[in-house]
């Protein structure tokens, strides 16, 4: 469950620190007092798009910081799997946003946006404010009854995934080789030269490397001589050379060696580099041997070179690309000669491929059918308890007529809210209210499916009222036994149902605004319920009224639910 939210500086939020509850935790609040802007910055920090202007107006930075707390092993095997630290039993998710750029970490360490998403998917599902006109999509119903069948599916659609791609390879490969005769002959002789071109040239990986070092030492050959030559003399035994300097200075300590014991030491290390110089020198002669007349091996290493940087401008920027390029035109060479056979193997294989994803495309699609009626079963149930009095609620089934990643499925929601009205799609039948609810029961069906144990709906109560609003409210306070909920809500119906009750307050002095949260105690909560149902004035009556409503709710959930 989400244990703390601290957001600073993140729209017209200075800083605010909230502690949530287990079970239904509602959050109320005059219209543009904020509340939405809490919930856009939960959003924020598992990894949601955020506009360039939401750091708080003259500060460097924005921050959220998210604390959850889980024993599900679930979650773990997926942060191991990531190489995400795991700290006891907390999960801290954070978000720094900067000018130009963000960083998110999870338990302190910085973590890829995917990885942040892989994670807070398992740990939260947020409906927003207009989530539920996702609906109008058929695309979304699909993915609700996949995830729904997650269990069942998973294997079939990452086999099907593979073999989608595997067939659309071979299709492709299919498609373009068609070739009339003509110009397979001339492809065989083009590809003939290209390969023996290649092959005559008898590349040695690396050797390119090992040319041009060649090269540069030979082209400068002069260069290097000279200065050998010089380093020779200088070190050498000329009368003002430092083999001959050294030497005098050994012949001197000789002398005066056998007055002075100490000075044998110094007679030693004199000795010592009078030798390391005869060594040098007679290096430094082999080596000014060896570079005499390099002319001719610098034109062979030139002539090679060319031949190889001539191959390269034609068929890779490398040897290891060349040669893989010869391999990959020997390859294409086998199939022009054997074209007939080629075509057959690929037409073959073709099939095969085809044959396969059908039969995993069926798989899945019988999987789907079956799942789908589970699921709305289950969703008509908890619809009828959001008020739906007389539901059908159904999915349709038919076939796209092409294979894809996902299958060859077009399924469809559809569902009847009045007696004797025939089956119709959501987009032709549900309002905007009605969409809401049914968002919301979807949403508790795939919550005990799913077992994700944080759930926050952001003003589910779009276009209902009256029973219908008592009816989503029991329903929230059903789903948040097994579940922690945190809603947003204008109604006091389902503010009534609160476990834990906070406000959201926007506080000016003047100069600037901010947006404040606090939890209520039980008065203070029968007060903000009294200002949703009074509006402006509250009279002694209306307070009557939301202090029996939430007597009711209390009764409600006691007894009822």
């Amino acid at each position: 469950m989400l244990i703390s939210l601290h957001v600073k500086n993140f729209a017209i939020i200075n800083e605010v620190e909230v502690y949530f509850k287990d079970h239904l935790n509602i959050m109320t609040g005059e219209t543009g007092a904020g509340k939405s802007i809490i919930i856009g910055s939960v959003n924020a920090a598992l990894g949601g798009k955020i506009n360039k202007d939401i750091v708080r107006s003259g500060a460097e930075y924005a921050l959220i910081e998210l604390v959850f707390e889980t024993k599900d092993e679930v979650i773990f095997a997926a942060m191991r799997e990531l190489d995400v630290p795991i700290e006891g039993e907390q999960i801290i998710i954070s978000r720094k946003i900067m000018s130009g750029r963000s960083i998110c970490k999870i338990n302190g360490e910085n973590v890829t946006a995917s990885a942040l998403t892989t994670i807070a998917g398992l740990l939260i599902d947020i409906h927003g404010q207009h989530e539920h006109q996702s609906l109008l999509h058929k695309a979304k119903h699909m993915e609700i009854v996949d995830r729904f069948a997650k269990d069942e599916i998973g294997s079939i659609k990452q086999e099907l995934e593979h073999s989608y791609k595997d067939y659309v390879k071979l299709k492709q490969e299919y498609d373009q080789a068609g070739i009339d005769e003509e110009k397979r002959l001339r492809e065989i002789s083009f590809l003939d030269y290209e390969i023996n071109e290649i092959l005559k040239a008898a590349l040695i990986s690396g050797e390119d490397v090992e040319l041009a070092i060649r090269y540069k030492k030979l082209s400068n050959s002069n260069t290097i001589s000279e200065g050998l030559q010089n380093a020779y003399r200088l070190t050498g035994y000329d009368s003002t050379a430092a083999g001959d300097a050294v030497g005098r200075a050994l012949r001197l300590l000789t002398k005066i060696a056998e007055y002075d014991e100490a000075i044998n030491g110094i007679f030693n290390q004199v000795s010592d580099i009078d030798e390391l110089l005869n060594d040098l020198n007679r290096d430094l002669s082999q080596y000014i041997s060896d570079m005499e007349s390099p002319e001719e091996e610098l034109l062979e290493v030139t002539k090679r070179l060319d031949t190889i940087n001539h191959l390269k401008s034609k068929y890779g920027n490398s040897i290891e690309q060349i040669i893989n390029y010869c391999h990959d035109c020997e390859l294409k060479l086998d199939k022009y000669r054997d074209y007939d056979v080629y075509m057959e193997k690929l037409n073959k294989e073709l099939t095969e491929a085809e044959s396969k994803l059908n039969l995993l495309s069926q798989q899945l699609s019988e999987i789907r059918k079956r799942k789908a009626k589970e699921l709305t079963e289950k969703i008509s149930e908890a619809l009828i308890a959001l008020n739906f009095l007389d539901v059908k609620f159904e999915m349709t089934f038919e076939q796209t007529g092409h294979y894809s990643a996902n299958g060859f499925d077009d399924g469809e929601f559809i569902i009847s809210t009045n007696p004797g009205e025939a089956l119709k799609p959501l987009s032709r039948v549900a309002s905007g209210g009605e969409l809401s609810r049914i968002m919301l029961g979807i949403k508790s069906v795939l919550a005990d499916k799913d077992e994700i144990e944080t759930l926050i709906f952001d003003e589910i109560d779009v276009g209902i009222s009256g029973r219908t609003a008592q009816k989503v409210s029991e329903q929230l306070s059903i789903i948040a036994k097994h579940h922690q909920i945190i809603c947003i809500t204008h109604l006091a119906q389902i503010a009534a149902m609160a476990d834990s009750h906070y406000i959201i307050e926007k506080q000016t002095d003047g100069i600037s605004t901010q947006t404040m949260i606090m939890e209520l105690n039980e008065e203070n909560s029968i007060n903000e319920l009294s200002r949703i149902l009074g509006g402006a004035e509250i009279t002694e009556r209306v307070r009557e009224s939301a202090k029996e409503m939430k007597e009711l709710a209390l009764a409600t959930k006691k007894y009822k639910l």
